[in-house]
């Protein structure tokens, strides 16, 4: 009587290049232990050097599954966490990730003390795995519409970290109360990493802002402004200064500040530069929560988003700046094949801005009374352009 099995395990069976794959389906015919026996045995023989012997020919049978368990593995940094996150067991993703370093013939990810990261190799491949299981998934989603009839293509957005805590998902809600319906998913990132995704063709609609280095001019992608955020000072609750009016940057130049990006930093230097004094940035925090955190608990001060305000833990407070820094917020979407609903965002986008914007309107490319720099940089009030003396 012929043995019923999945079809991973046939597949294991047909091929013993394939036994690394998957533990979460265990097939008990002799043929793939057989195969499992010849590749080990074939690896005991070939000696370590076989580890990384490139086949040609081979990379036609890789499957999507051992790509999506690699960039599952580099975004989280740790074998464990990946495996977690699929579902596998560790030692199954360690051994999809193998697979896929004999096939290509070099290491793709290296490991830390804290986990795991790509290699220069691993990088590379990292990309261009990550644009084609987008596109599978769009094309399985496509497909499945189709069939359930439900037809609507997911809008993809892209934002800072501090537009996704607040302003973005405001500007979300509004389009699907007044559109109905519609699949969506935000992914936060720094501003030149949203770009380059919105040129792969990640992401449909990225929020993001002109801080330091600045926007590049692509003729790749639609660039509408949305508005200008000022940037506040976050303190901790018990600090001498809290509670207090518009601060002069003087007054705070000598206490230690963290910061977690570089445009923000430069904002900051450059902020201080302009009233002759510098600042001490003696703390980096990996990411802006992990920045609040030190703020919260007293390490130092920071410089942030004025658009975060509404969305800070409780045991932090701000103080407004006097002249303070600001930067541009824009909404970039590809000119070719634009998301049907991304002007619609952009709308909504403009109103959760509210006073942020300046007004009136005179074209429906930029707002009245502003400029765009001819390097695609900072925008300012024309009547204002001392204050950005200084490129931002």
């Amino acid at each position: 009587m012929p043995i019923e099995v999945g079809e991973s395990c046939r597949y294991r069976g047909a091929h013993a290049a394939q036994a690394e794959h998957g533990d979460r389906v265990r097939c008990g015919h002799p043929s793939h232990f057989a195969a499992t026996r010849r590749v080990r045995q074939a690896q005991i023989h070939q000696g370590s050097h076989a580890d990384y012997a490139y086949r040609p020919g081979i990379l036609g049978v890789m499957e999507l599954t051992a790509w999506r368990t690699f960039v599952t593995a580099c975004q989280l940094g740790s074998l464990s966490a990946a495996a977690a996150e699929l579902g596998y067991t560790q030692s199954a993703v360690s051994r999809q990730i193998a697979g896929l370093e004999r096939r290509l013939g070099t290491p793709l990810i290296q490991r830390h003390a804290r986990g795991v990261r790509p290699t220069p190799a691993g990088e590379v491949f990292q990309h261009h795995a990550r644009i084609t299981l987008m596109e599978s998934d769009r094309a399985l989603n496509a497909v499945r519409d189709i069939r359930d009839g439900t037809l609507r293509r997911p809008l993809a957005i892209g934002a800072t970290p501090a537009l996704a805590a607040g302003i973005v998902p405001k500007a979300i809600r509004r389009l699907l109360d007044e559109a109905g319906p519609l699949r969506w998913s935000l992914s936060p990132g720094l501003s030149a990493q949203l770009h380059d995704q919105v040129i792969a063709g990640d992401l449909d609609v990225a929020v993001i802002t002109d801080a330091p280095p600045g926007l590049p001019n692509d003729p790749r992608v639609e660039r509408r402004f949305l508005g200008l955020d000022e940037m506040v000072v976050v303190l901790p609750v018990d600090h001498p200064q809290a509670g207090r009016g518009p601060v002069h940057i003087r007054t705070l130049a000598g206490q230690a500040w963290v910061e977690d990006n570089d445009g923000s930093a430069a904002l900051l230097r450059q902020h201080a530069a302009r009233a002759g004094v510098a600042t001490r940035i003696d703390l980096t925090a990996a990411d802006l929560p992990g920045k609040i955190a030190l703020v919260a608990t007293g390490h130092a001060i920071a410089l942030i988003p004025g658009i975060l305000t509404c969305a800070l833990r409780t045991d932090v407070t701000t103080v407004t700046l006097v002249d303070p820094p600001t930067r541009g917020i824009y909404m970039i979407t590809p000119r070719r094949d634009p998301h049907p609903s991304a002007t619609a965002l952009g709308d909504q986008l403009v109103v959760a801005f509210g006073p942020r914007r300046p007004a009136p309107l005179a074209s429906p490319a930029e707002p009245a009374g502003t400029v765009l720099a001819a390097d695609g940089g900072h925008p300012h009030a024309v009547g204002d352009a001392s204050r950005w003396d200084d490129p931002v």
